[in-house]
């Protein structure tokens, strides 16, 4: 079929997306560093201004640097949200802070995938997007968050507030390593269990002093067997600390940091019965406290009717841009998709272009599949907005 010209052309610009990207990848933009996340918004910006006719606010997000607002004709009959977020996993003291080429294809640097490349994929989708005939038909928001990787905690509230305006989303998250986007998300939280115990002299006895760390290494392996009663569910033990310098100390403070992923809303109440269960368990022995506090940030962002019949089109979109069409799969990584889901506006993740290795220094990105990507997501806007494609499910 024949695209439109500015669509066909986005694949000559290959060289144009690596040289940018690399220059937005060596902006450091951890989620703690507020100067360097200031920095980065400034270069998007500076970007999606020169599409013609956008309106530009910078919202606040509680507790950390403001997100990027960029609209276009909010007043249309069909509204389609993006989302992208330009915080990334490496911190400003971390030695990851540049990029270099693997191969003709493969660029490798901090955030070039999760997800600078998807928010490049964005603005080229837009730029091509724009130049076509009946963009005036669809209204779009892209919205550009810097605290995702911490949780969202801070623009959730941007997220509730846009859904409802809006009649579907596009969510440029990295695609599978073979192309394939997001049917549904795990829905993530964090618990921080603190146990308290009895402290003496490591020497005495018979020791009347009570191990806080032992009580704890107890609830924590229960902890991890808890997905084989609960398929679905996982259990990560992340960060561990208890005692005190001396080791002569019967310790009586421990505390770790667990990850807590559910496939299912109805997964949660079971989970966190579990959970306080154990911690029971060892509330009854003697001399031993055990608390939990937190709870889920994202709830699971589970498959809406409407996205079952949009996908077909998607898939259509990329068949006719030259791609093999995208399968899409279930992950147990969280994204604003699942904030979006659980405020009832549908949306497509994963829709950013092909990487790997995200959150190490091997993160690396295919930069052909920037212009690819861009493209499919071109492709479907514009059949939107000559009513090709309907949002009704």
């Amino acid at each position: 079929m024949m695209l439109p010209a500015s669509i066909a052309q986005l694949t000559d610009r290959t060289t144009e997306f690596g040289a940018l990207l690399t220059n937005w990848a060596e902006i450091n933009s951890g989620s703690g560093h507020r100067a360097g996340l200031d920095r980065m918004r400034a270069a998007l910006r500076s970007e999606f201004e020169k599409i013609a006719g956008v309106k530009i606010e910078e919202p606040p997000c509680d507790g950390t640097a403001a997100a990027l607002r960029v609209q276009m004709r909010p007043e249309a009959t069909v509204r389609i949200l993006l989302s992208g977020h330009f915080d990334t996993v490496y911190e400003a003291n971390d030695p990851f802070q540049t990029c270099r080429w693997l191969d003709a294809a493969r660029l490798n640097g901090p955030g070039v995938s999760d997800m600078k490349g998807g928010i490049l994929t964005m603005l080229a989708a837009l730029q091509a997007f724009e130049q076509t005939p009946h963009a005036a038909n669809i209204g779009w928001e892209a919205l550009l968050t810097p605290d995702e990787e911490t949780g969202s905690r801070g623009s959730a509230a941007l997220f509730r507030e846009a859904a409802p305006r809006m009649h579907f989303a596009l969510i440029f998250e990295p695609a599978r390593t073979n192309g394939d986007v997001v049917h549904s998300r795990k829905g993530t939280g964090g618990i921080v269990a603190t146990c308290r115990g009895r402290a003496a002299h490591a020497a005495k006895l018979p020791n009347d002093g009570r191990n806080a760390i032992l009580a704890l290494a107890d609830f924590l392996l229960a902890a991890t067997k808890i997905p084989a009663e609960l398929p679905g569910v996982l259990v990560n033990v992340g960060n561990i600390r208890g005692g005190s310098a001396a080791t002569n100390v019967v310790p009586d403070f421990a505390e770790s940091e667990l990850d807590v992923r559910i496939t299912k809303v109805s997964d949660r109440e079971p989970l966190l019965a579990r959970l306080n269960a154990l911690a029971a368990e060892i509330n009854q022995r003697d001399g031993f406290t055990l608390t939990l506090k937190g709870g889920f940030n994202r709830p699971p962002k589970e498959c809406l009717p409407l996205e079952q019949t949009v996908f077909p089109e998607w898939q259509r979109a990329a068949r006719d841009v030259g791609l093999t069409p995208p399968n899409w799969v279930h992950t147990g990584g969280g994204s604003d998709g699942n904030l979006l889901s659980a405020a009832g506006l549908p949306n497509l993740d994963g829709v950013g272009p092909i990487g790997d290795e995200l959150h190490s220094d091997r993160e690396f990105v295919l930069v052909p599949t920037i212009a690819q990507r861009a493209q499919v997501a071109a492709l479907f806007l514009h059949r939107l907005a000559t009513g090709e494609i309907t949002l009704t499910g």
